[in-house]
């Protein structure tokens, strides 16, 4: 893999071709040369046959050409069974996919009525138990031998009865087997998966997919990266399909801006099969924000042939590219380890000087015009620098804006220069009528993929005409991206037929009372599958116990649990307090 030139020029990454059902009878072909193909998951409990067949039909009229259906116990998953039949009587044909945690006994009764089983393999054939060990290589490989005897009837029947399987990898929720040899990291993440594919591979069990998936944008595009580098280096007939997503996504503007870091910087690439975005919204809500990102990362994949030098970063983990520290004569300083600063245009500067915004946090921190920054064609070498002046592409330049600053950080690597850089979202003008969704995604996916690179000292988005608006989705494309943290993050699963509340009401509750801590990561999850593995980084998580009953965290651990649904934000609100993170809201005016 010539990482090189995937991260400069466009190729679609080539793949063998998974069925999932019968293509002449509904069912969808990921990889090769196939459309990518777009999906999303019911929230509608599994045992409520109709509220299955209503919701898949109106994700399917949405653009769903694959369904995901939770399965957690035999009885949910015999009941496939009915919503399959259903939806067939109905005339409707798209695959069903069943969402399998904890029980390999419920994948294979699954495993007779819908067209594809997503497993786990962090939780599949183990129990996280947060334990550390050491394992000697006789005991790991004794482990191994027991997950192959529990997942290996799976393997054969979907075998038998050509179902598609997608080893699906989440952050956070890794088996203790798996974490004590290679720890919570993108490398423990991709072995996990090879381990099961080595699996499959053995029963010559091919229609499989991949996903590795976080809610952090930076963790998602390493780690698909790591994982495609693997698969190669296991040689060429491993070129499985790859399931992109970004977990947890949460909802609104900040749901779209973290799915786009995530998910368009691999489409950019030519990474990906098939695609879901997952939102803590109506999951009818998910289809369009999928198209809209095929569609922008297409348009911002660079198909231009270029020389150059070798990029300054690693592929597979996060680094910020060292910078000197430029101080403006007016504004704050950025590079080095400062935080990544928001620009604006002198007239955007004047408009937002006769009316501040109406949040503090939100300012201009420097403007463009008085920075004297020297604007590079990257194509070319860049040459002698002076050392003190921040440095950016130039308008006009024939080349996407992610394309022409990798190339642009590679020019001044080459040189030994190591001036702040300005990204820019655009380099050009944008058609007048390009819709608001659009500008906004575009940014959140060129702003994702260069700051996953390390690449980036300061932020001048020029795509968003409204001064106010610019402001506030150049803050927001930043906490996205993981880069900075103005506001209250949050962490909130899209819901399933496992969640034991309503996600939407919830997340709205917990907002109202915390959306003004600043810095605070707070995790929203409906059920325990979602729960102290996959919140990750939160500082505090939510999470659904039983049926009217939520267990709270700190961090991955659980602290107070079986708390009435009705009590459960005011003893959030009492746990941030505890452990000195809370601060009163500011007064009304």
């Amino acid at each position: 893999m010539n990482w090189n030139e995937r991260l400069l020029v466009y190729s679609r990454r080539p793949t063998r071709e998974v069925r999932v059902g019968d293509p002449e009878q509904g069912g969808v072909v990921i990889g090769g040369d196939r459309p990518i193909v777009k999906q999303s998951m019911l929230t509608a409990p599994t045992l409520e046959t109709e509220a299955c067949v209503r919701q898949a039909l109106e994700l399917v009229e949405a653009g769903a050409q694959l369904v995901r259906l939770t399965a957690r116990t035999l009885r949910e998953a015999a009941n496939l069974r009915a919503i399959a039949e259903e939806l067939r009587r109905r005339g409707c044909r798209v695959p069903l996919v069943a969402d399998i945690h904890f029980k390999p006994e419920v994948a294979m009764e699954a495993a007779r009525w819908v067209e594809k089983i997503r497993i786990n393999p962090g939780n599949f054939a183990d129990r996280k138990k947060f334990q550390t060990r050491e394992y000697t290589d006789e005991e790991y490989a004794a482990e191994l031998a027991r997950v192959e005897a529990q997942f290996a009837p799976l393997v054969l029947r979907c075998k038998e009865l050509g179902r598609a399987m997608r080893i699906g990898v989440n952050h956070g929720s890794l088996s203790d087997r798996v974490l004590n040899r290679y720890g919570d990291t993108t490398e423990g993440m991709v072995q996990s998966a090879l381990e099961f594919a080595r699996i499959c591979r053995k029963y010559d069990f091919h229609d499989l997919v991949f996903s590795m998936k976080a809610s952090n944008p930076k963790t998602v595009i390493a780690c698909c990266r790591l994982l495609i580098q693997r698969l190669e280096e296991e040689g060429a007939d491993w070129n499985y399909p790859i399931h992109l997503g970004v977990t947890e996504a949460g909802e609104g503007e900040d749901g779209r801006l973290k799915s786009a870091a995530g998910i368009g910087p691999l489409l950019c690439e030519g990474i990906g099969d098939t695609v879901r975005v997952s939102l803590t919204e109506n999951p009818a809500r998910e289809l369009p924000v999928c198209d809209d990102l095929i569609l922008l990362s297409r348009l911002l994949a660079n198909e231009r042939p270029l020389s150059a030098p070798t990029l300054p970063f690693d592929p597979f983990s996060y680094q910020r590219r060292p910078s000197a520290v430029f101080q403006p004569k007016r504004g704050e300083p950025f590079g080095g380890r400062e935080p990544i600063r928001v620009i604006v245009s002198a007239a955007h500067a004047a408009a937002l000087e006769a009316r501040p915004p109406a949040n503090r946090d939100l300012q201009a921190e420097a403007v463009y015009e008085e920075l004297d920054a020297l604007e590079l064609d990257p194509r070319r070498p860049a040459g002698a620098l002076p050392a003190n002046r921040p440095v950016t592409v130039a308008d006009g330049v024939d080349l996407p804006p992610p394309a022409a600053f990798r190339l642009l950080a590679a020019r001044l690597h080459e040189v030994g220069a190591n001036n702040p850089i300005i990204l820019k979202d655009i380099l050009e003008p944008l058609p007048p009528d390009l819709p608001e969704r659009w500008i906004k995604l575009r940014a959140g996916i060129v702003l994702g993929a260069l700051l996953a690179d390390g690449i980036g000292d300061a932020v001048f988005l020029r795509g968003e005409p409204d001064p106010h608006k610019a402001l506030l989705l150049a803050y927001n494309a930043l906490q996205a991206a993981g880069a900075r943290s103005f506001k209250t993050e949050y962490v909130a699963c899209p819901g399933c037929g496992r969640t034991l509340f309503d996600l939407q009401k919830v997340i709205a509750q917990v907002k109202e009372r915390t959306g003004h801590l600043k810095g605070v990561k707070i995790a929203v999850m409906g059920c325990i599958v979602n729960g102290p593995g996959e919140m990750a980084d939160a500082d505090f998580g939510y999470v659904g116990g039983a049926p009217g009953k939520i267990n709270l965290y700190v961090g991955k651990t659980p602290v107070k649990f079986n708390i009435p649904e009705a009590e459960a934000v005011d003893r959030l609100v009492e746990l941030i307090q505890e452990h000195g993170r809370w601060i009163d809201p500011p007064e009304a005016g």
